[in-house]
């Protein structure tokens, strides 16, 4: 699907460009941002045709090196982000998007829909909307959304992380066998919230390279206003802060992750002390029993009228007396 939006007396007005036919509509002139959401051949093909450049395939958007990913081409900036997609899930996605400035027209190459996209489209073209007159302010524009998505995920996480430290440290469940079973439940949420920082960690990142690589080459060129520039400056302040929060939130769920480890490996431990004490307990009392059952001819207490009695008495006495012990020593 093709979006273009185009600015008519401070509005931003959109339009959608359908390209199924082989013969291709007239560009529009004057478009602000063309917006490829998976994209057909076709649909290249116009916005090619319109701004001369060629559109990234799928491939090239997934490469990772940098000069893959920030390079200039056709007298335009080519910028891949990694950015993330069905946030609100348990199951987020990692999709590339392709920022593409030529002039004064944006192009976005993209084969998922993250929020931020949708929020922004719809927020310019209501009056009053942000300002949104040259491709650089919308790249700006969509990447602000982004980052405060990011931001709003992140505070989220962090407070499933406050429950989670919640349930590990006052958790008032006394049965061992239960507590075990939240604890493992708890160790499957916190390692979810744990691959979703690292997900968004790696979007940050990308993020703080496409500024960076942006910046350097408006500064050669010295075609970023003012505005742009302290744009610029704000969200590079904010993706630091962010990815700083990140790394803090991250190092909070690895300490809870061996703090709730090293609770069940406790919770296992008493199970496997009350059976060794358990065993020490029923030690004597075994080895009374044995003695007495031994098979001589010559047993002085097995003519013993109150033999049997006494017996017992011994292996209930043998029996108490190494669990006082025990329990005297705080092993109970």
């Amino acid at each position: 699907m093709l979006s273009i939006y185009t600015q008519e007396n401070d509005r931003i007005l959109s339009s959608t460009i359908h390209t199924e036919g082989e013969v291709l509509p007239a560009c529009q002139l004057g478009a602000v941002w063309y917006d490829l959401y998976n994209p057909t051949r076709n649909e290249d093909n116009y916005v090619e045709q319109c701004l001369s450049l060629s559109i990234p395939t799928r491939a090239e958007m997934d490469e990772i090196e940098p000069s893959a990913r920030l390079y200039n081409e056709e007298d335009a900036e080519f910028m891949t982000v990694t950015a993330l997609s069905e946030l609100d899930t348990d199951e987020p996605v990692k999709t590339p998007i392709t920022f593409v400035l030529k002039g004064s027209s944006l192009v976005t190459v993209r084969y998922s829909e993250p929020l931020p996209f949708t929020t922004f489209a719809s927020r310019i073209q209501k009056p009053g909307g942000p300002a949104c007159t040259t491709g650089e302010m919308a790249m700006l524009g969509i990447l602000e959304a982004m980052i405060n998505r990011i931001a709003d995920i992140l505070e989220r996480v962090g407070g499933a992380v406050d429950r989670f430290s919640h349930k590990v440290f006052r958790s008032k469940v006394r049965n061992a066998t239960q507590k075990t079973l939240n604890l493992n439940a708890v160790i499957e949420q916190i390692g979810r919230k744990g691959d979703m920082l690292s997900m968004i960690r790696e979007s940050l990142v990308s993020f703080t390279r496409l500024l960076s690589y942006h910046q350097a080459i408006a500064k050669g060129t010295t075609k970023a206003g003012k505005d742009v520039r302290q744009k610029m400056k704000i969200l590079q302040r904010d993706v630091g802060s962010l990815t700083d929060h990140a790394a803090f939130l991250t190092n909070k769920i690895n300490f809870l992750l061996d703090a709730t480890l090293g609770l069940i490996n406790l919770e296992q431990n008493q199970i496997i002390k009350i059976f060794s004490v358990a065993a020490v307990v029923f030690l004597p009392p075994t080895l009374v029993a044995s003695i007495y059952g031994m098979n001589f001819d010559f047993m002085p207490e097995l003519k013993w009228e109150l033999g049997y009695p006494f017996a017992f008495f011994l292996m209930i006495l043998s029996a108490i007396l190494p669990y006082l012990y025990f329990k005297r020593r705080g092993w109970l």
